[in-house]
């Protein structure tokens, strides 16, 4: 069950000309974007774009108001809800649980969508839940309880949780939002893993910087529409960060050839 060994075979989740958004309602439109396994993928942009209701249309809890999302070629409407889970999986910015969970507790529920309405998790089910926690370097913590576990822990529970899952991809809703400075660093590490053992990873930040580390892909959305998308190299740069959150900013190449991010010196 070492996942390290795990072959993901290459595939894709496309949309075309999608709509997004709450009844007839409309948050989002005219997105196409095609990610693949692999690979992370960054939406970025400003609070209330469109970033939320987007994830959530991709994983199946909202009907596209128009347009199609596609999972290996398949309409992602014809798939049944254990279907897109088994396939899609979701880390979100944090988790309070009801109960003192452990945290082997915890990622077991990422096998869900394998099991039956009334199954319990098997011997198979546990071998994949510690060896998403040791893949992530957190083996230790299986019989820890949760909800003491500090914020970095909890967020790398959290992602173990979708890596038991099996599933070809990650969608992540601002995995790094309430982490603090060394956190954010070993959660972001840990996702650029994932990407390279074939996992796609989707996800949003309001971080131009987190997309410079660890994205091979972004697309800029700002009031329901995608300005600018492609490989992260040619998408960020300070015009276009500029244009996404209307203030002047550079992007600075350091010595060692990473580029960063920067509001624009007022002098």
């Amino acid at each position: 069950m070492d996942l390290s060994g795990r072959k993901i075979a290459p595939t894709s989740l496309v949309t075309a000309d999608l709509s997004v958004g709450y009844g007839s309602k409309a948050v989002a439109s005219g997105i196409s974007v095609e990610i693949t396994t692999g690979q992370v993928f960054c939406l970025l942009g400003p609070n209330g774009c469109g970033k939320t209701t987007f994830f959530r249309t991709l994983l199946g809890l909202l009907r596209p108001l128009a347009g199609t999302v596609r999972l290996g070629g398949t309409l992602l409407a014809d798939l049944s809800r254990a279907e897109i889970a088994r396939r899609v999986a979701y880390v979100p910015q944090g988790h309070t649980p009801a109960f003192a969970y452990t945290v082997e507790d915890v990622v077991l529920m990422g096998r869900t969508a394998h099991l039956g309405v009334v199954s319990q998790p098997g011997r198979r089910d546990r071998l994949m839940a510690h060896d998403a926690l040791e893949h992530l370097g957190i083996g230790e913590l299986a019989d820890a309880d949760y909800s003491r576990l500090s914020g970095g822990q909890r967020q790398l529970v959290l992602i173990a949780r979708a890596l038991a899952g099996e599933a070809a991809f990650m969608v992540m809703d601002e995995p790094t939002a309430s982490l603090d400075y060394g956190n954010r660093s070993l959660v972001l590490c840990r996702i650029r893993a994932l990407a390279d053992s074939g996992i796609g990873v989707v996800l949003s930040s309001h971080d131009p910087d987190h997309v410079l580390a660890v994205g091979d892909q972004a697309a800029l959305m700002r009031d329901g529409l995608i300005l600018r998308q492609g490989p992260v190299d040619e998408v960020i740069d300070s015009a276009s960060i500029g244009a996404l959150y209307g203030m002047p900013v550079e992007v600075l190449v350091l010595t060692d050839g990473r580029r960063v991010c920067l509001p624009a010196s007022p002098r």
